[in-house]
């Protein structure tokens, strides 16, 4: 057996698991581990980031394109401490991440060394991560980190994704041990969880009754694959298909079934089709309360009177929100396609369904043309949606922020191919977008990626832009500048009438913003800032086909930002406004089915 230090254990067995790349900040709790990636034998790509935020957010994107984990590495304290909203987010969106940080070394766990806490219990970062990790593991010999590493990998690897945190304290690091490392092939489970068969019969006997079926699908169907019998299933029984927001891109959106999004921010037609489903079969959904309008009933679903079945690896989910005709607790590429065997090869008759769905796509797109075709200055946050659909490939990756942008993304901006689309759903953080659209090149250089995203949003990781530079991931960044949170002022607005904390403005009150264009140049990237509505199409066409790192700022009309909200989201109404406001706030919530 091999002699190695704890950092050699880790570098080397990363390399041998497949991990393309490893992004983080080598902070000097952590120096012993990567030093490890210079030996020949453990030789893996360090990606340097500006924040630990980002290393973690860098690995989400690449996942989401793979499926394949990634790992980040941080010193401890405050580098840290700086991963947990990446952790958060990758934990609330089920997607796999390594983040391995440093810790004390053993000997010294309590003394309150340099970024240790301590006041509570030595050594206090784990309780943290807990919180936001599927698993977390804090080794205090070297001779664990090869038991260690392979379960980091078979959580990440089965089941429900999510990340994983794993501790090495800096004296584990630096010491040797005689270790054997272990083969991952012989640590995780073959195959798909499939699914019980007595649940598919009594799913199909269902679905053989419906006279108004929708398919829900959620991100679960882009994890497990699960498009094409997602596919086959709504083809063979003309079924129409709604999708979530981390769902979206697990269907064609060009496809005559395909009904649009649900929830909040979903669309009309969506809603429409979802909300008056007699069965509805959900695929890797979890029914957060966005895509389900806080559950108020006839919004975006009706269960009950609906039948559920519910398809989800996760059985903390099934039944969690809405009571489940069907339950079943298997991978969902494996449920769908056992659906489909236990249904006749052709189902019912459903011209008259179908053609109620054509009349609401009709009049949905031509409520979308009204702002997507707008020739306002500045923007509608959906005219540069068009534009950007316009001038790319058909399997282009677009990376799309929070706020305004991301509904906008979601109700405008067409996707074809699973993985194509991505976006921090349950959690939807802020400065995500730009390191996870790193990620995603890094992971599909092929591909042409797109981050779409707000000025509020940009500025919060603004930095990482860098990346497209230092680390050769050639991304196309959209900025959207309304100078400032506008999503947040619309919400603020419509529940009180004012607004707070939302506008960037000079003392004077006018808006303020810095030159995006300009910061782009000097971080080394070619950049433009469009000026009149005629040179949009021409300016995205330049930054996409530059095959560079590249930046377009793209003004937006602060009163004329956001997504349509065809749905409802339950944020209280103050006792102090008791205008109609209230009343239908009241209203609504009386009718949330989830209590």
């Amino acid at each position: 057996m091999p002699v190695l230090t704890g950092g050699q254990i880790v570098a080397r067995t990363l390399h041998n698991y497949g991990v393309d790349c490893v992004a983080g900040i080598p902070g000097h709790g952590i120096w012993s581990l990567t030093d490890a990636f210079l030996d020949d034998e453990s030789r893996i790509p360090f990606i340097q980031t500006f924040h630990e935020q980002s290393a973690v957010h860098l690995a989400d994107g690449y996942y989401r394109v793979t499926g394949r984990p990634q790992a980040a590495v941080t010193s401890i304290g405050a580098g840290a401490s700086n991963t947990v909203i990446g952790m958060g987010t990758a934990f609330t969106d089920s997607t796999s991440v390594l983040v391995i940080t440093g810790g004390p070394p053993t000997h010294m766990r309590g003394h309150g060394l340099l970024q240790e806490l301590d006041r509570y219990t030595a050594n206090d970062f784990p309780k943290v991560a807990e919180a936001v990790s599927k698993r977390h593991w804090v080794v205090t010999r070297v001779e664990e980190l090869p038991f260690v590493l392979h379960r980091c990998f078979n959580s990440m690897l089965t089941g429900r994704p999510g990340p994983v945190h794993l501790e090495v304290p800096m004296d584990v690091q630096a010491e040797a041990a005689d270790v054997q490392l272990h083969d991952l092939a012989r640590r995780v489970p073959a195959g798909r969880q499939h699914p019980d068969p007595e649940a598919v019969e009594r799913a199909a006997g269902i679905l053989r009754t419906a006279t108004r079926p929708v398919i829900v699908v959620g991100g679960g169907a882009i994890t497990s694959e699960a498009s094409d019998p997602v596919l086959a299933l709504a083809e063979r029984w003309q079924i129409p298909v709604v999708t979530t927001w981390n769902g979206k891109s697990a269907f064609p959106e060009d496809h005559e079934l395909f009904a649009g999004s649900v929830g909040q921010t979903g669309t009309l037609v969506g809603n429409a089709i979802a909300s008056s489903a007699d069965v509805v079969i959900s695929v890797g959904c979890r029914f957060t309360d966005w895509s389900a309008s806080s559950y108020a009933k006839g919004v975006s679903f009706s269960i009950p009177p609906a039948k559920l079945i519910h398809i989800d690896i996760d059985p903390h989910e099934i039944g969690k929100n809405y009571p489940a005709e069907v339950g079943i607790v298997a991978d969902a590429q494996r449920a769908v396609a056992a659906i489909v065997d236990s249904l006749p090869a052709k189902g019912a008759d459903r011209s008259a369904y179908l053609a109620e769905l054509a009349t609401l796509k009709r009049d949905w797109e031509e409520k979308l043309a009204g702002r997507r075709d707008s020739d306002r200055f500045p923007f509608t946050s959906q005219r540069p949606l068009g534009a950007l659909r316009s001038v790319l490939p058909r399997d282009a990756i677009i990376v799309a922020g929070s706020g305004n942008t991301q509904g906008a993304v979601k109700q405008t901006f067409p996707v074809y191919s699973p993985r194509t689309h991505l976006t921090s759903g349950g959690f939807s953080s802020m400065g995500w977008a730009v390191p996870a659209a790193i990620g995603a090149k890094l992971a599909r250089p092929d591909r042409t990626v797109v981050c779409v995203l707000g000025d509020g949003d940009f500025l919060m990781t603004a930095q990482e832009i860098a990346l497209s530079v230092t680390a050769g991931a050639p991304v196309v960044f959209v900025v959207q500048n309304n100078a400032g949170y506008m999503s947040i002022r619309g919400g603020q607005r419509k529940q009180t009438s004012r607004h707070i904390g939302t506008e960037f403005s000079h003392p004077d009150g006018s808006p303020y913003s810095p030159d995006f264009a300009a910061v782009g140049r000097a971080f080394g990237i070619e950049s433009w800032k469009v000026s009149d509505a005629d040179s949009l199409e021409s300016t995205l066409h330049k930054a996409v086909q530059s095959g560079a790192p590249a930046l377009v700022e793209v003004p937006t009309d602060r009163d004329a930002a956001g997504p349509w909200v065809p749905g409802w989201w339950d944020f209280p109404v103050p006792a102090y406004v008791t205008d109609e406001r209230q009343d239908e706030y009241q209203r609504t919530r009386a009718t949330e089915q989830h209590l």
